[in-house]
């Protein structure tokens, strides 16, 4: 297991520092009442209206048809490390609101139930890593998905495992220190661009 905590700049909550996206995964299964638990958490994120547009599709190990279904809908790439992670989901997102609506935050919200999921599995001692690289056509037609819905993101949940079982590229990648922009880069006051005051000491 690789622990990475994220070099803040102010203090965070120690969950949040904690949680980063591996691509090595021990094959240590997933207990049911933890993988209920990350769902539950999604559950109860904010969205819009209380729309909660967000819908989990979930293959485990447990099931190899299922498991398998799911993985070959991802990019190949992805598959080849994602095969290890005894727990694959696929995040789909409910474009309309119930009266028919175009929800333009469905995508938002979706991501803040994510949120949720992969802090609350980082508390339970599992990982998460969002996957954008997935056939979007592949997983509709594979799983009937409605048109009112798209298929958002792939990720993969499990305990962590050791990098040395990742090629040479993604040992490095893993092992590398975390990195993000400034908040002096994006935090803006008065006009777009400006830095905002709070962070100019």
């Amino acid at each position: 297991m690789t622990e990475k905590l994220a070099p803040t700049q102010y203090p965070v909550h120690e969950l949040i520092r904690s949680r980063w996206s591996p691509r090595a995964y021990s094959n240590q299964p997933v207990e049911q009442d933890k993988l209920r638990s990350i769902l539950e958490a999604a559950r109860w994120a904010p969205s819009s209206y209380n729309h909660q547009p967000w819908r989990f599709i979930v293959a485990t190990k447990d099931d190899p048809t299922e498991y398998n279904r799911l993985l070959s809908v991802l990019v190949e790439f992805n598959q080849g490390w994602a095969k290890n992670a005894p727990v694959l989901i696929l995040a789909v997102a409910k474009l309309h609101f119930d009266d028919g609506k175009v929800n333009r935050h469905a995508f938002h919200d979706v991501g803040l139930a994510l949120e949720n999921l992969a802090i609350q599995a980082t508390a339970l001692g599992l990982s998460v890593h969002q996957i954008a690289g997935f056939d979007v056509d592949k997983a509709r037609k594979e799983y009937q998905i409605p048109d009112e819905y798209d298929p958002a993101t792939a990720l993969t949940v499990g305990y962590p495992g050791d990098p040395q079982i990742l090629t040479d590229g993604l040992r490095e990648r893993e092992l590398a220190l975390r990195v993000r922009k400034p908040l002096q880069e994006f935090v803006f006051s008065g006009e777009w661009g400006n830095t905002s005051s709070l962070l100019k000491d």
